[in-house]
């Protein structure tokens, strides 16, 4: 399915303290037609200028009586729920649409496409991709230009037209290119394979150059190699062909095959990982208690951290987090602060939040389920090693957190005796430490049953 939508506004960059859309239109697809239609005037809480009038014909007047953007929030939700969100140059009304909801302390996300840019592939070589002047060329007649119906009744005619263009055009049926990539794509995967063993580990693709392209971890290398020459993504399709060589490092331990992905991505930052972070990190989200003895939670900036749950590399990924444990636990908005303080939130309006910031449910009830994400990410001991199968099975491994923070990982055989937890540190390969190697220790932890032994200076430890 997809949401054809087109939006009128009276202003440029988004402006927290002012609503910005004055008209929106959202036509319904199911890939054959248009199947459901909805338009209205918006009131943007703000003043039209004359430029925005003559360029809209939308009036001060006009929008005097037209429903608040959260009036129609639900239903632009309701809408678009399952639908890819699609609009002529779509960042322009993507993200208006988006940053409203943001002004309610919602988070609105959508598949996107835009038909400028599919036009450009389908249509080349054309003067001008504006909406107006495109179809024009293409002969779809624009019954009111710059107003949101007209322009999106128009975006629908050209979304027609550019779906039966890319099932049509050739260039996604080259059969040729296809059997010459496959040829060449068999004889490197008969290669890795060869080399890459079925064991738990961290395995790094090289180019000609030797370079490392990409670093990934699994239980089995052997088979994950595999998934990666059966992928039809297009960016693995790239990878393939830049692929020449790999290498790989035996962990026995998946938990410190997740550590060491993890950091070896940061180190070498690969091409074609997408989710290789930064060294530094931005934001965390902190837990408070209110004045009223309710377990909050908020993103701030790193610095001014003092009771950190997760470390973040971005602000969108600290709200990321944020935004899951809202929808897994029923948490409010504004106990979360993402609204103004004492207000009742947008999810208790749409049901999604049992009210207690309406004063509907007791603090208590609230708590119980706030305090089940504290205790998911925090730790029981500051200073512990668990424990984990090695490499061999004499040899068993070993990752070390102290101070709260993850620090190191290292093996020892297993008849070897060590008498204080000073000992073991000396075991121990020390690592850089980033703060998001907790928050995978812990995600681990709340799958996996691990040996954890509690470490304190000068005390024996017993294998």
């Amino acid at each position: 399915m997809f949401a054809i939508i087109d939006i009128e506004t009276c202003g440029g960059k988004f402006d927290f303290k002012k609503g910005r859309i004055t008209e929106i239109c959202i036509l319904v697809h199911d890939g054959l037609s248009v199947v459901k239609t909805f338009t209205t005037l918006v009131n943007p809480e703000c003043y039209i200028s004359p430029y925005f009038t003559s360029l809209t014909n939308i009036t001060n007047e006009m929008v005097a009586d037209a429903p608040k953007f959260h009036e129609i929030a639900k239903t632009i939700i309701k809408l678009t729920e399952g639908c890819v969100f699609v609009a002529h140059n779509v960042g322009f009304d993507y993200s208006f649409i988006r940053d409203e909801f943001a002004s309610l302390g919602y988070t609105y996300k959508r598949e996107t496409l835009c038909t400028v840019r599919l036009s450009r592939k389908l249509i080349p070589n054309q003067v001008s991709y504006s909406l107006g002047r495109l179809c024009a060329t293409l002969g779809i007649e624009i019954f009111g230009r710059h107003r949101a119906e007209g322009d999106a009744l128009a975006t629908a005619q050209l979304f027609d037209l550019l779906l039966r263009l890319k099932n049509d055009d050739p260039r996604y049926k080259n059969k040729g290119v296809t059997e010459l990539m496959t040829r060449r794509i068999d004889n490197i995967k008969k290669y890795i394979l060869n080399k890459i063993p079925e064991s738990c580990g961290v395995y790094y693709f090289l180019n000609k150059e030797q370079e490392i392209i990409y670093i990934g971890k699994s239980v089995n290398m052997y088979n994950r190699a595999i998934s990666h020459f059966n992928s039809d993504a297009k960016k693995g399709k790239s990878m393939l062909n830049d692929l020449y060589n790999v290498s790989f490092v035996e962990t026995g331990s998946e938990l410190i095959a997740i550590l060491l992905e993890a950091a070896e991505i940061k180190k070498h930052k690969p091409l074609y990982n997408r989710k290789s972070k930064a060294d530094t990190f931005t934001h965390t989200v902190d837990v408070v208690i209110s004045k009223q003895k309710v377990i909050q939670f908020k993103i701030v900036p790193y610095e001014e951290s003092e009771h950190a749950l997760v470390s973040c590399a971005t602000y969108s990924t600290a709200r990321s987090y944020l935004d899951a444990w809202i929808e897994e636990y029923t948490l409010c908005l504004q106990h979360c602060h993402l609204t103004e303080e004492g207000s009742i939130c947008f999810n208790h309006q749409i049901r999604q939040c049992k009210g207690i910031c309406a004063g509907e449910e007791a603090i208590e009830d609230y708590n119980k389920r706030a305090a089940r994400v504290v205790q998911r990410y925090s730790y029981e001991h500051p200073d512990f090693i668990l424990m984990d199968k090695g490499r061999t099975a004499d040899e068993r491994a070993v990752v070390l957190v102290e101070n709260g923070c993850y620090a190191g990982y290292g093996y020892i055989d297993q008849y070897t005796q060590c008498n204080t937890a000073e000992e073991v540190r000396d075991l121990i390969k020390h690592q850089v430490y980033y703060p998001d190697s907790n928050n995978l220790i812990k995600a681990y932890l709340q799958n996996h049953s691990m040996k954890t032994i509690v470490l304190q200076k000068q005390q024996e430890v017993d294998y």
